[in-house]
């Protein structure tokens, strides 16, 4: 059965904290927003990889939690009704006649607007594999390269493999899910949070995790599922661990994806803007945020913000050729909902 078309004024690729800013700009002007992302949820990096770590550089907040952050502009979005179409990647832009597009995800959703803004923050995130035999056989068998729900892992044997502070976070917090917690690093000094690593050498002394050292993940094995990790150490010996669970934590490598063939002018995986609107080469499509590139950019949420506030006056035109629009501060007009 075919998913109807969602019509919508503006199309946001990219639901992380600039995507939502742009939805409360776009709200002021009175155009309606659709947001896509190919993540399960609203937030992009902040949540997906440092929820609970804090901003110090958000004006009028001296400090705050980045998933605080999301929740916020969330609630700042919220009298103009956004729609969110989240866990798809976008993978084709088809023109229409009239100059609108028509947006299609990898899971068959279509979404047909008449401004297209790329939000992506760094693109669509890949997890970086690790070199390991037989490692595609086992991928979505036991191998797993994010933690979506902790409850899977409730009595299982996990092995997690990393130094940063994802692979220190889980392996603090899946000691009290798991059967068993191995955490597998390369070094012999961890990359996170001091804190995090100084919690994991304690959990270990302590007889409730085991800690591998300067020890490579070398080979998967099993039969329909992930059974064993086998390991090998600087002296080239090898570790055989039994494993329901392998969860290496390699951070994500950032990638354009399909928009990279959108004919738009790309350096260095950022796509190049003018910054009198934060357009792109291709007319009714913009680009803010991380995603983007200019003279002079600086790769700060702050940034972001104050080009989607910019860019949504220029998409006006777009939305409502007919009208002509005049600039009126929220302290005056208020916030109108939808």
């Amino acid at each position: 059965m075919n998913t109807p078309t969602i019509h919508t004024d503006l199309c946001i690729i990219g639901a992380g904290p600039v995507g939502l800013f742009a939805v409360f700009e776009a709200g002021l002007l009175k155009m309606r927003c659709h947001l896509i992302d190919a993540l399960p949820q609203i937030g992009g990096q902040l949540s997906e990889i440092y929820p609970q770590k804090p901003i110090y550089d958000i004006p009028g907040y001296p400090e705050i939690k980045a998933q605080d952050l999301v929740d916020n502009l969330m609630e700042q979005a919220k009298p103009f009704n956004p729609t969110f179409t989240l866990g798809e990647r976008v993978d084709l832009l088809d023109r229409q006649e009239d100059g609108s597009f028509i947006v299609t995800t990898s899971d068959k959703t279509q979404v047909h607007a008449k401004v297209i803004i790329i939000a992506g923050g760094l693109g669509c995130f890949e997890p970086r594999k690790p070199v390991l035999n037989n490692l595609e056989a086992f991928e979505g068998k036991g191998i797993l390269y994010m933690v979506k729900n902790p409850e899977t892992f409730r009595d299982k044997k996990v092995v997690i493999a990393g130094g940063g502070d994802s692979a220190l976070d889980w392996t603090i917090f899946l000691a009290n899910v798991a059967e068993r917690v191995t955490l597998v690093h390369r070094n012999e000094t961890f990359r996170g949070a001091p804190d995090s690593a100084s919690k994991v050498f304690d959990l270990a002394q302590e007889g409730k995790i085991d800690l591998i050292l300067s020890a490579n993940l070398k080979e998967a094995s099993g039969n329909d599922r992930l059974e064993k990790v086998i390991l090998e150490d600087k002296d080239n010996q090898e570790m055989i661990l039994d494993a329901d669970y392998l969860i290496p934590l390699f951070g994500l490598s950032p990638k354009l994806g399909p928009i990279a063939d959108w004919g738009l002018s790309i350096d260095k995986n950022a796509i190049e803007v003018d910054t009198r609107d934060y357009s792109t080469g291709v007319e009714r499509i913009y680009a803010i945020g991380d995603i983007n590139t200019y003279p002079g950019k600086l790769k700060l949420i702050l940034c972001g913000f104050h080009e989607a506030a910019i860019m949504m006056h220029s998409a006006f035109k777009f939305v409502y050729p007919d009208q002509k629009l005049s600039f009126k501060y929220t302290t005056v007009n208020g916030v109108n909902a939808f």
